[in-house]
């Protein structure tokens, strides 16, 4: 019973993983953002800030959790 609570919970993290991390921006902008100017524009960098800092903790935490739960669960049907 705690096997199949154990794989829905990382159903669960593994999809909440993915979606967080499509949402977040990449880091680089490539040579479009070198010749626009994009990547020194105020703008996208204060607003880039707040919200990948959230996105980023939220990976961060869903990494980690996933992680936890997959070596429970090889524990338990190990040891069970």
């Amino acid at each position: 019973m705690l096997d199949i609570i154990f794989k829905i919970l990382l159903l669960v993290i593994s999809i909440v993983l993915i979606f967080v991390v499509m949402l977040q921006e990449s880091k680089t902008s490539g040579m479009s953002g070198a010749i626009t100017g994009e990547a020194d524009s105020f703008e996208s960098d204060s607003y880039g800030r707040t919200s990948n800092a959230i996105l980023a903790k939220i990976t961060k935490i869903c990494a980690i959790s996933f992680f936890v739960i997959v070596l429970a669960s090889n524990l338990i049907e190990i040891f069970a």
